[in-house]
């Protein structure tokens, strides 16, 4: 159903989902400005309710959830996604990309996002009870893949810049690397992690893969991670340039950790 222009809001809500907790923030779709940005975490002791309670409880105590949006976009964030060249694609077979980098069962259902202007989809599997929740809860919505967004916008940002460049996204449970050159992603992974051991690991072993010298490549750290983190050190200790990832000031009225942490959430 078409709306006419006085029901319009010019604001758009976000969610990221995932099994560690809910981020969401409202956006101005004139100015591209961010407002209501909040993240909730669950934590060990409420884990062991059903997410849909959780998430039950977070719109009632957020009435900004309730009002009405022009766009609603959904974001699951897991580590049940690859890419896919476009030209190696089939939808018929789509289950089958994902059976080598994750356990998959019958019973799965599973979708992409075209990243048409990268000629690549994005495969992954949604969190099909959330979506359900949501669909109760809010209406019609648009939902993506957290991949899709990270890898997409870094793409955008290395237009025209010839150094191979990783990139490293934190999240509470995962973290995702990706290395890529002047629009060229040259890899795509996700790792779960525990200690800063387990971290640096899967860095040190993704750049030998790729051969790239920790003397010399340069690593760009995003997400939740901040300097005096056991993670930045550690990559500090053995990797000679790391740095935070300077994200685009996008949204003047947050501070640069907040761009940096919520990138995903805010770039989609």
């Amino acid at each position: 159903m078409s709306s006419s222009i006085t029901d319009k809001t010019y604001k758009k809500l976000v969610l990221q989902v995932s099994l560690n907790g809910l981020s969401f923030v409202v956006i101005d779709l004139l100015s591209g400005h961010a407002s209501h940005l909040k993240h909730l975490s669950f934590d060990q002791f409420q884990k062991s309710a059903k997410i849909e309670d959780l998430f039950l409880d977070v719109f009632r105590e957020n009435e900004v959830l309730k009002n009405h949006y022009d766009e609603i976009t959904i974001i699951h964030s897991n580590n049940l996604s690859t890419f896919v060249p476009t030209a190696l694609f089939d939808e018929e077979f789509i289950g089958s990309y994902l059976q080598y980098n994750t356990k998959v069962f019958e019973t799965d259902f599973f979708t992409f996002d075209e990243l048409t202007k990268y000629e690549m989809n994005s495969v992954y599997i949604p969190y099909v009870n959330m979506n359900n929740f949501f669909i109760d809860q809010l209406g019609a919505f648009e939902y993506k893949h957290s991949s899709t967004i990270l890898v997409s916008t870094l793409l955008d940002i290395s237009k025209n810049n010839e150094e191979r460049k990783m990139f490293v996204h934190v999240s509470a449970s995962h973290f995702e690397i990706v290395v890529l050159q002047n629009q060229n992603l040259h890899l795509y992974n996700s790792f779960e992690y525990t200690t800063p051991e387990d971290f640096i690991y899967y860095i040190l072993f993704t750049a030998e893969q790729l051969q790239l010298n920790p003397e010399y490549f340069k690593l760009e750290l995003l997400g939740g991670i901040k300097e005096d983190d056991a993670y930045y050190q550690i990559a500090y200790k053995y990797i000679r340039n790391v740095s935070l990832f300077k994200v685009p000031n996008d949204n003047p009225s947050l501070t640069e950790e907040e761009n940096r942490e919520h990138f995903i959430l805010l770039h989609s």
